[in-house]
């Protein structure tokens, strides 16, 4: 009889140890129950199936970069709620939390190649975490495609890391043509994070292309910093006509309210496209009103079949308009991945190799303008949106063409 209790008593214990690790999130989907590089299966259904294609998502959805993560990862949903079937095989969203940091980013690739088997990775908001995580998603060869990550690097030596945005050099030079053909600077001061390989190397790109003798200050800072004042101080000594500060979303929103705090009303300060995050205007209020920023779409610009397509859908899933351009490159990278696995489904494979070809000779119009990779897997784009803040909301100035 005691036997008999107590293995009755063993089975109700590990009957709650099984119920704890297979916890329900607030949506009702199944969690795996670990801490850390969390997945949540958008259907609820188990992947391991042959007639599934796992699409994992590499995003930043908690820590400093958290904001942009979600709204790419909104754009990306947005395009699965359009296309969740590829010639008859359905397809899943695996996302996995890069936490905004590279140790972590590499963790979150282990478990999206080795322990979900993705067939293909979307990602990420940073281009710092998609380097990191770069060798972890090319060794067994699954192709990733980078949605914002702008960073030369990212792509640089790796035959399975594309991307769907424009890069850093393109963007830093059209960001200095833009100061002096079209606000008439001829004087520019750079305060930049110098711990981050995205800030660094917009300010290479901007310096080469306004002229290294029209730079008259420059003050570095590290990630994370919250006062300003001091660099503001030093590089307005030099009386420049534009401030060029490229930055995470937060650093920019206090920097632009130290420096009207400190009586700089008339400064304009140019940006980059991780500026346009709704926690900047939050932060910095109307300080960050009449800024310049670049970014990669605007829902007033001209309309195309497919961005009127995005936006009714992101409109019905999520109310309203995207709160960022890098919901359209999400949009973009995730059709480019159906693009590709149809491709290779026709000749009847979908081994990593294969997809990666089909994506090397991809040639499809997105959101965003055409998508066409290079050699280097890098997408060739030819202009880029300027944005402003206007009565506490991003607001569309220009479309910059570059020859």
């Amino acid at each position: 009889m005691m036997k008999r209790f107590l293995a009755l008593l063993l089975a109700m214990l590990m009957l709650l140890v099984m119920a704890s690790a297979c916890s329900t999130d607030e949506n009702g989907e199944e969690s795996n129950g670990e801490e850390g590089n969390e997945t949540v299966e958008n259907n609820g259904e188990a992947t391991g199936d042959e007639d599934v294609i796992k699409i994992g998502v590499f995003e930043p959805l908690s820590g400093a970069n958290a904001a942009g993560g979600e709204m790419e990862y909104e754009g990306i949903q947005v395009a699965h709620s359009l296309k969740n079937e590829v010639l008859g095989k359905k397809i899943v969203l695996v996302p996995v939390d890069n936490k905004s940091d590279d140790v972590e980013a590499v963790n979150a690739a282990v478990r999206l190649v080795d322990s979900e088997k993705v067939d293909i990775v979307l990602g990420s908001w940073g281009s710092s975490v998609a380097i990191a995580a770069g060798a972890t998603f090319e060794a067994p060869q699954v192709p990733a495609i980078g949605t914002s990550c702008t960073n030369p690097n990212v792509t640089l030596g790796n035959d399975y890391y594309f991307r769907v945005c424009y890069l850093d050099d393109f963007q830093g030079t059209l960001l200095a043509n833009y100061a002096k053909n079209n606000l008439g600077a001829t004087k520019a001061a750079v305060i930049y994070d110098v711990s981050d390989t995205y800030a660094v190397g917009l300010y290479k790109y901007f310096k080469e292309a306004f002229g290294e003798e029209n730079i008259v200050a420059e003050a570095k800072f590290n990630k994370g910093d919250q006062d300003f004042t001091a660099q503001i101080s030093s590089v307005m000594k030099a009386e420049p006509d534009v401030i060029f500060a490229p930055s995470g979303y937060t650093e920019a929103g206090l920097m632009m309210k130290q420096a009207r705090e400190q009586g700089y009303e008339d400064i304009l300060f140019l940006g980059a496209d991780t500026w346009e995050t709704e926690a900047m205007i939050e932060v910095g209020g109307d300080a960050v009103e009449a800024c310049r920023f670049t970014t990669f779409f605007d829902a007033e610009a001209t309309p195309t079949p497919e961005s009127e397509a995005f936006l009714a859908a992101y409109e019905e899933m999520f109310g309203g308009k995207p709160k960022g351009a890098v919901t359209a490159l999400g949009y973009d990278a995730y059709m480019a991945a159906v693009h590709a696995v149809a491709a290779i489904e026709k000749a009847g494979t979908t081994d990593g190799p294969a997809l990666r070809d089909a994506l090397a000779s991809l040639e499809i119009t997105g959101v965003t303008g055409d998508c066409k990779f290079d050699e280097n897997g890098d997408a060739i784009k030819n202009s880029a949106v300027i944005k402003t803040v206007t009565d506490g909301k991003f607001t569309y100035v220009d479309t910059v063409v570059v020859e």
